[in-house]
């Protein structure tokens, strides 16, 4: 992926509720049809970087099964950040297909 990818689509994942990193990459895989398989290597220090900006928070709970649980949810810094990086990679996706669409 492309650096800061792994970024926004947590932000994403979290702007429909807070969830634990387990259920953040459930979300990943399932929403992106098992495109996106996010490893543990990758998904912790990515949350690690999010906490760091205070783009999201984190908080002890008991997850549905009885275990305990670091659910993070998305900041209003996490909110703001969310729209300007959708519309970056907007613009980007529209500049890829327009290099990638076959010559016509």
């Amino acid at each position: 992926m492309l650096q800061g990818t792994l970024e926004v689509l947590i932000l994403r994942c979290l702007k429909l509720q807070a969830n634990h990193a387990y259920g953040i990459s459930l979300f990943l895989q399932q929403q992106s049809d098992s495109e996106f398989l996010v490893d543990n290597g990758s998904l912790y220090p990515a949350i690690q970087r999010l906490l760091q900006r205070k783009w999201i928070a984190g908080q002890w709970k008991t997850s549905p099964n009885g275990r305990r649980a670091r659910y993070y949810s998305l900041t209003a810094a996490g909110r703001k950040e969310l729209l300007r990086a959708t519309s970056k990679w907007q613009r980007f996706a529209v500049a890829m297909a327009k290099i990638l669409a076959p010559e016509g």
